[in-house]
């Protein structure tokens, strides 16, 4: 039986662009070196659903269809994208204050997403991915949301065949069949606090991040033997007492505060997910020597799992952003790429990075959905996944 890999992409908004950089390297560079590959099953959340949807539209060209996906990215304006929304702004504040009236579908966000919903529903041609399953050029596609009413995740699953197979017991995650739309794509990329809430078959729902950002159980259950998860974020291992006592000192701006926010609410714990995995594999493994191959099975009987299901070896790895992406968003709305960008805005960016002391722009790294930054960020991910080609290669070799 052909193993499947799965392609798993995590949250981030305008960090997205840090994934195509890294698909783009693999489905380019790394498989010259295994003969070719492509992905089975491709799992994504918040902006990383955004891409896996892109890539299920495009699977039947491969890696050809790579600098589509680049340039979309890099041609991006986000004078054009970001535009503060006062009515969504008054309109959560009403919610907030109102004991009764619930806030209206078109208000509740900071930023106007008219021009964010325009450009996905004119780059990502949803209605190829269904011919796309069909022709078993993909054989999954998942978009997890949030549903606003529960807080629960909904896994959307798209397959040929309409079906999903048996999933979690889990009463927090709920799988659901679906044909996946630009509102699902959407509703998974609705960044609470930045963006409205997305109505889906009568019922709101918004970033899946908040309770699932890396989507590594969905690739699972849908049979994926191989995991590549690739994560726009970067992890500080830095002890709190060895941060500068100025950064300490300086109380931190609201921009601050509220970008630290969207990092909480947003938190991946893929960490403890994937050593968690290895522990499991290493279990499976050591059972299987010692017992001898039908240890697994018989394992997965004795705990009560119907057959085809249960327990199983499944080797993941990581891609993550090498660099602070806060700090090169900084860095970028100072520079001459972001001269364009005139009036308010432009204003309110500046100031969002000069504000923080610590350099650490997390909001302005979500809103900046700005081509030359993209660029920057799509490079970052290319040499990110350059730094570890041979563990990659290796790693679609086994």
């Amino acid at each position: 039986m052909k193993k499947k890999t799965a392609l798993v992409l995590a949250g981030g908004a305008a960090r997205g662009a840090y994934e195509v950089g890294v698909v783009d390297y693999v489905l380019r560079e790394v498989a010259k070196d295994v003969g070719g590959l492509s992905f089975d099953i491709l799992c994504g959340t918040s902006v990383g659903a955004l891409n896996a949807c892109a890539l299920a539209a495009f699977a039947d060209q491969g890696a050809i269809a790579m600098p589509k996906l680049v340039d979309v990215w890099t041609q991006l304006d986000v004078s054009k994208l970001v535009a503060l929304d006062l009515r969504g702004f008054l309109g959560m504040n009403k919610g907030w204050l109102a004991k009764k009236n619930p806030v209206p579908a078109r208000e509740g966000g900071l930023i106007d997403p008219t021009g964010l919903e325009k450009l996905i529903a004119d780059a990502i041609p949803f209605d190829r991915i269904l011919p796309n399953l069909k022709a078993g050029y993909v054989d999954a596609l998942t978009v997890s949301t949030t549903h606003v009413a529960t807080g629960n995740t909904v896994v959307f699953v798209q397959r040929g065949d309409g079906k999903i197979p048996r999933w979690s017991r889990d009463p927090t995650i709920e799988p659901r069949p679906a044909h996946i739309t630009a509102e699902h794509a959407l509703a998974s990329a609705a960044v609470p606090i930045l963006f409205r809430a997305v109505k889906i078959d009568g019922e709101y729902h918004c970033d899946g991040g908040l309770r699932q950002n890396v989507p590594l159980s969905p690739a699972r259950r849908l049979g994926a033997d191989a995991v590549l998860v690739v994560n726009p974020r970067r992890i500080d291992d830095a002890r709190l007492s060895e941060k500068s006592a100025a950064a300490e000192e300086a109380f931190p701006s609201p921009f601050f505060l509220l970008g630290k926010t969207l990092n909480a609410l947003l938190l991946d714990r893929i960490d403890t997910d994937l050593a968690r995995l290895e522990s499991i594999n290493r279990i499976l493994e050591a059972g299987t020597r010692v017992y001898g191959n039908s240890f697994c099975q018989s394992l997965n009987q004795a705990l009560g799992y119907k057959p085809g299901s249960g327990l199983r070896p499944m080797r993941a790895t990581l891609v993550r952003a090498s660099e602070d992406i806060g700090k090169m968003a900084a860095e970028y709305v100072h520079s001459a790429h972001f001269t364009h960008v005139k009036g308010m805005l432009g204003r309110l960016m500046r100031g969002i990075a000069d504000s923080d002391s610590s350099n650490e722009a997390d909001l302005l790294s979500y809103l900046l959905f700005d081509g030359a930054f993209a660029g920057q960020l799509i490079e970052l991910g290319r040499a990110d996944a350059k730094a570890r080609h041979s563990a990659l290669v290796k790693f679609f070799s086994e």
